[in-house]
């Protein structure tokens, strides 16, 4: 039986073969929760700049940004396999998540909603 031909276009595209996942438990183990996780120096420069408030609106992003993602770890699971330690290192990267979720809610939170439901919301934001 000969071969039907195809139009190329229609022809299925050769899929890339994907990456040798890693164990889990073992990336986790190389990470721990209570070591600090690594920056670039933009990373650190945005942090100070925001500090004392010379920030441009990129270092802003980039600040919170690093906060958030990288120093809470605030989308990473924080479960860390093992007894007694692994129970130790996920509480830790608990915490951690924990200020991270914070500043995401206040990030999105509705002033107009908080201004109205909130007693010293009469109170004027300070101006820097």
């Amino acid at each position: 039986m000969a071969e039907r031909p195809t139009h190329p276009a229609l022809e299925q595209p050769e899929q890339p073969r994907r990456a040798k996942r890693k164990d889990p438990a073992k990336v986790l183990a190389d990470n721990p929760a209570w070591l600090p996780p690594d920056f670039k120096l933009a990373d650190v420069a945005a942090i100070q700049a925001l500090m004392i408030g010379k920030a441009d609106a990129e270092q802003q992003k980039r600040a919170l940004r690093y906060i958030v993602e990288t120093l809470a770890g605030t989308y990473d699971p924080s479960y860390r396999p093992g007894a007694e330690e692994g129970r130790r290192e996920t509480d830790f990267a608990e915490g951690r998540r924990f200020v991270g979720l914070r500043i995401v809610a206040m990030t999105r939170a509705d002033m107009a909603k908080l201004r109205r439901t909130i007693p010293e919301s009469d109170e004027v934001e300070p101006k820097s």
